[in-house]
């Protein structure tokens, strides 16, 4: 076999594709036999070309699992010995750490059972030997062995500790010191114990020096590492940081501000500061590092993006994430340094501080609202400043502030209408959809509280928002028809006057069964059921019969927020018939138990990705007995099922509660839904399950 092997694997090397193919499918056929495993190990150590002993490592890692329990002891000899001699003797660094791989694979099952009890001293050798070959690859191993043999290890825990920090501190070799931090993040994420994991404090202004060197030259993946090391340092409930957490936050500070480095790098440093600020936000207050840290990430917001760049990795959109949570934690640290920066940048000639400026306060609104509402005449001087602005981007950074304020500084802001309204009132003309759209939500949210105090701006925002439903693209559309119902709430029965125009409206979008229109449609179902709220019984009654048919209609679309917002307009709906609605259970009951007994979709997305692909060959590699367990990335849940389940279960008690001895049939299926329900793992479910059943029980 080995002579055909190894004319296959250069015939697999070549650059002709048919070639190519026919070598993978002979090796694929080869690889079934345990003799094969002989054969490669023989091209691993005298193949005359470093890729095709590569080859032979990579596929030896792939086959090994598979035949490793049937191979004789002698040949299991064989290939640790031969394993050892790459590592130590081969020239080539590819093939000693393609080697380095099979020694992790072998290792799983040789270590535990006893039959490798050389191999930690060998690499405590190794790890310390004047070649800088061999204390790299020592390193490496280390690295995976952690993985696959790290209780081994148990016994070494405080010899291999300090081999570490030795190596991460290796005066002659970098590749030395990239492995040692390898390493330790591997070692790290294995140790859970919290004597152990303490022992690595020790450890980190080394860490700092191998990755600023990282960045020196160029190698931003390695220099990660460094902040996947302090992650685990800061989740950990040991209280590890100690003083280092300046150099640690320093660092963090140094690449999130610097525009050299790659957005990914960077985001790593801004999420540290984020872990920080959430599990360690004392230490920040301890070590008085909050406006230092606030000092770099405020004038983030202001940096300008690349349009093509993921809006996740963002420097400005992730810097807005990190005071949002400063805010929440340590609010009253955070509001003083904020609005300084935010008064000093909004008088800036730079367009992108003056949004800056006001960005900052619409994100910490939420956690200072308690310093804001007692600054709010200063804060809405600089806001509506901006509102004013003749740059487009400050304009939208201030109507989305407003609206922030309009949702987190209730009940104050209202009591400032009279200068606030206006603005808004004149934003909703902007030359700018984006503008608009923010001021929209903005109207919404501050009309949401208002009451009468709206009456005297009912006309001329009426007049307004009619207008721009009739003329103005699909998303402004729908942002008006969420403006025009916290009017109507606000209003109340003054809003008799705009009602019938607007339900005429609201006619032609629930009509809509375009995919791209199924979005205002349920805007448009949502709004009918807070107009029909707002005027009362008596005028809505007479006029329900089509858009109740419309509404049934919607659920054939299969369009999961049309259903939730429909179950919302029925529920609506039956609170203003009363026992009137009892006419229409037959028809919307069931609707509202098919939501109930919706599939929540759970999915599960598994990681079957393998680093090892040499030249493409991942392929061969693909019988069942060779393939490493595959890794659940991600566990997803359709959240639109969950609010079109928790909308249909209030829809449910409200049915119940109102239709009285009319809902009768349909008791014993509700009871059993809202039982169910109440136990469910979503909260809003709960909720809405355990208010239902008082009216169904």
């Amino acid at each position: 076999m080995a002579q055909s092997l190894e004319l296959l694997l250069i015939q697999f090397l070549m650059p002709d594709n048919d070639a190519r193919r026919q070598a993978e499918e002979q090796i694929k056929r080869l690889a079934k036999d345990p003799q094969v495993v002989p054969a490669l190990v023989q091209h691993l150590r005298t193949a005359k070309t470093p890729n095709v002993r590569q080859l032979a490592a990579v596929l030896l890692r792939k086959k090994i699992t598979g035949h490793w329990a049937k191979l004789p002891p002698q040949v299991k000899q064989l290939v640790k010995q031969s394993l050892i001699e790459s590592i130590t003797m081969e020239h080539s660094p590819p093939v000693r750490k393609a080697s380095a791989n099979v020694v992790s694979v072998v290792a799983k099952y040789a270590v535990q059972a006893g039959e490798w009890p050389d191999l930690l001293p060998f690499l405590f050798q190794c790890s310390q030997s004047a070649q800088e070959d061999h204390r790299e690859v020592a390193l490496i191993l280390f690295s995976s062995l952690t993985e696959t043999v790290g209780n081994a290890f148990r016994p070494y825990f405080a010899d291999l500790q300090a081999l570490l920090l030795k190596c991460l501190q290796d005066e002659t070799s970098t590749r030395v010191r990239v492995a040692a931090l390898k390493a330790v993040g591997s070692f790290l994420e294995f140790t859970h114990d919290g004597d152990e994991v303490v022992k690595f404090r020790e450890f980190i202004p080394s860490i700092l020096n191998v990755s600023r060197q990282c960045l020196a030259s160029g190698e931003e993946d390695v220099a990660i590492i460094a902040f996947e090391i302090f992650d685990e340092l800061i989740e950990s409930p040991a209280p590890l940081l100690g003083e280092s957490v300046k150099s640690i936050v320093q660092f963090s500070l140094e690449v999130c501000s610097s525009q050299n480095l790659e957005s990914n790098t960077r985001h790593q440093a801004i999420q540290i500061i984020s872990w920080l600020a959430k599990y360690k936000s004392n230490t920040l207050k301890k070590h008085k590092l909050v406006i230092s840290i606030l000092q770099v990430l405020c004038p983030l917001l202001a940096e300008s993006t690349d349009g093509d760049e993921d809006d996740d990795l963002a420097p400005d959109r992730a810097a807005a994430e990190v005071i949002d949570t400063m805010a929440l934690t340590l609010p009253k640290h955070v509001f003083p340094p904020v609005f300084e920066f935010s008064s000093l940048s909004s008088q800036n000639a730079n367009p992108k501080f003056r949004e800056a400026s006001v960005t900052a306060l619409g994100v910490i609104s939420e956690g200072c609202l308690d310093l804001m509402k007692n600054k709010l005449e200063p804060i809405l001087h600089v806001v509506l400043g901006a509102l004013r602005d003749p740059e487009q981007m400050v304009r939208g950074a201030a109507s989305f502030a407003l609206g922030q304020f309009a949702e987190h500084l209730q009940p104050e802001i209202v009591s400032h209408y009279e200068s606030v309204l206006p603005c808004i009132l004149n934003a909703l003309e902007d030359t700018s959809d984006e503008v608009k759209e923010k001021s929209y939500y903005a109207l919404a949210a501050f009309c949401e509280d208002m009451g009468e105090e709206i009456l005297p701006f009912l006309d001329p925002l009426m007049g307004k928002l009619l207008a721009a439903l009739q003329n103005s693209s699909r998303n402004l559309q729908e942002t008006c028809m969420s403006a025009i119902g916290s009017v109507a709430s606000a209003a109340e029965q003054a809003f008799v006057p705009y009602a019938e125009r607007v339900l005429e409206l609201m006619k032609n979008f629930m009509v809509l069964t375009n995919d791209v229109d199924l979005c205002s449609r349920a805007r448009a179902t949502e709004l009918v059921g807070i107009v029909a709220m707002s005027v009362g019984r008596a005028r809505m009654e007479p006029i329900l019969p089509p858009f109740i048919e419309a509404a049934i209609s919607g659920f054939g679309l299969e369009f999961s927020e049309l259903r939730e917002y429909t179950h919302g307009f029925f529920s609506n709906v039956a609170e203003i018939l009363d026992d009137g609605f009892a006419q229409y259970l037959p028809h919307v009951v069931p609707l509202a138990f098919s939501s109930c007994n919706l599939d929540d979709g759970s999915a599960v997305d598994i990681d079957e990705s393998d680093d090892d692909n040499v030249n493409g060959f991942g392929g061969v590699s693909s019988d069942d007995e060779a393939r490493d367990e595959p890794r659940v990335r991600n566990i997803s849940v359709r959240t639109g099922v969950l609010d079109e389940k928790a909308a249909a279960t209030q829809a449910l008690g409200l049915f119940a509660q109102h239709t009285k001895s009319s809902y009768a049939p349909y008791l014993e299926e509700s009871l059993k839904i809202v039982i169910r329900h109440s136990g469910y793992f979503h909260e809003d479910v709960r909720l809405q399950a355990i208010i239902a059943l008082k009216h169904i029980s």
